[in-house]
Parts: structure tokens; sequence; C-alpha cells
């Protein structure tokens, strides 16, 4: 049984449960699972987990996440991106220079807060937004901070202009882009997006589906592929059977933790996840795979 990741180029069109199902048929597994939906319009990279890979995803919900974003001037909908209902038009619109752009995308920088859009999953006193929306409930959307890294202008456009970003979990970027129009006075929409890396996941090593489909067995990552970022521990045959047996271990007295989750390893064989119990200075698993 295939146990590990791939790093999926989505197309636009296709949805990220149609990705899981397609490589669902591919490897022959029903355990699979993704990190990080992309909306269905949206294409790039999309990290899907199989078998007891999918222990590890809660392990990417802290990654930065990267894009490339077409906004276009004029318009605006319910859903933040074009293919929503028109709620707002503008024609007579004076067009941003470039100058002005960069000036705005640079208020956006840094800890900010947010409004995320309403059609998004996040849940509404148990229901998911878009479902609400879809009923025409109305609700006001809760703001949360969150974290633009970087923000580069590119180019503009005939009728708008093309950025890249850098985010922390939790960004809406049909968000980013209604807001950037409300600060030009001008309404916008999401024209096009494409994710360039998520953690780990880099855009340049990326298939498509069809790639997949063909070489399977090329595409296919190693479980601890996504959590480079988690420091590393070597454990003795000893202890691996400890902590296969649920058994914390003692920390080596030349070693030194400091991080909560760390990665453990047999020799060069990836163990699970520890966590470092700082109080009595051992390690207690927390998600074995060996």
């Amino acid at each position: 049984m295939p146990n590990g990741f791939v790093n999926v180029l989505k197309a636009p069109g296709i949805t990220s449960h149609d990705i899981v199902s397609h490589l669902r048929k591919v490897y022959g597994l029903k355990k699979v699972g993704h990190a990080g939906t992309l909306d269905p319009a949206a294409a790039g990279v999309l990290p899907v987990a199989l078998g007891k890979a999918t222990r590890m995803l809660e392990y990417m919900d802290d990654v930065d996440k990267s894009y490339k974003v077409e906004v276009t001037f004029g318009l605006s909908t319910d859903t933040g991106d074009d293919t929503g209902k028109i709620i707002e038009t503008m024609e007579n619109y004076i067009m941003p220079t470039a100058e002005k752009v960069k000036e705005a995308l640079e208020t956006f920088r840094g800890e900010i807060k947010q409004r995320p859009p309403m059609y998004s999953a996040i849940r509404i006193n148990g229901e998911k937004a878009y479902n609400l929306a879809r009923k025409n409930i109305e609700v006001e959307m809760p703001e949360r901070d969150v974290v633009i890294h970087d923000i580069k202008f590119q180019e503009m456009t005939q009728n708008g202009f093309i950025f890249e970003v850098v985010c922390s979990k939790g960004t809406y970027i049909r968000s980013l882009c209604m807001d950037i129009g409300k600060y030009l006075g001008i309404p916008t929409v999401m024209s096009f997006l494409i994710r360039t890396h998520v953690g780990a996941f880099k855009l340049e090593d990326a298939f498509t589906t069809e790639e997949i489909g063909l070489l399977p067995h090329m595409a296919l990552l190693s479980i601890d592929f996504p959590i480079k970022h988690l420091p590393k521990y070597v454990i003795s045959d000893e202890e691996a059977v400890m902590i296969k047996q649920g058994k914390q271990i003692a920390v080596k007295e030349d070693e030194e933790v400091t991080e909560k989750f760390i990665r453990l390893y047999k020799d060069k064989e990836f163990a699970g996840i520890g966590r470092y119990v700082f109080s009595e200075h051992k390690i207690a698993p927390h998600k074995v795979v060996v």
C-alpha cells in the first residue's frame, strides 16, 4: 500500500475533492486527503496525502502559502471572484497608476485584520458560510488576524493588475483583492489565482493529474516530506519499540530539544512524530508510523 504525499498541479475547473477521488482510483486507496482547499476556478499546488501520510496533515496547518493573483477592476461579486453574482459595477473609474497600486499593496503587508468572504467554508453557528449564502441568509463574517509576509506588484493589465503574495494560514485571497479595491476606491474581483507553494510543496515540482496517472510511483513523496521544518531526533531500536508501545523515552544527555513536536527516526527510517514533555525532559509518542 503506497504511503506518502503527492504534489498535485490542480487545473482550473475541477474541485479539490475531484483530485482526491482521482488519486483514490490511481493508487487504489480509500484513505486519501488534501491540505489547503483550492477553489474550483483556482489552479496550482495541492498537497495530497496517501495512506498513513494522512496522519501528517495536521502538522501542515501552520505552513505559509504563496500565490500569483490577477485582479480585475470595475466590478465586485458576492463571492469575491469572477464566478460570482455581480453586485456592483463601476464603468467610469480612473485607472490607477502602477505606483498607486504598489502603494495600496504595501498597506497590507504584515499582520492585518481580514473578513472572510461569505462564500467560504468557515462555520457560522455550526453551518458552513457558503451554505448560508446559498440560502440567502445574511450574516456578518467575523474578522480574523492573518499575516501577509510578502506582497509584490508584478504588472498592470488592460483592466487590472497582477501581484504575488506570501501569507499565513487562514488568509483569503479573494478578501484581500476586495480590500485592495476598497483602498483604491474601485470595486474589484479576483479574476485568476494560482498557488505557487504550500510549505515544502512548490509549483515547479508539481505533477498534473495526467502525469500522475501515467507514472504514479514517480510522483510519490515520502511521508515526512512536508514536515522537514520540525526538528529531527534519532532513536535506537529499543526506543522505537518503547515509542510503538506508547511509552515515553528519556532525552539523551548530549541532545537538546526545544520544540514541542519533533521528527523521530530509527536509523534512516521515519518512525513518527514525538511530543517533547518539557517538565520531564522526555519524548512521548504522538503519531507513530513504524
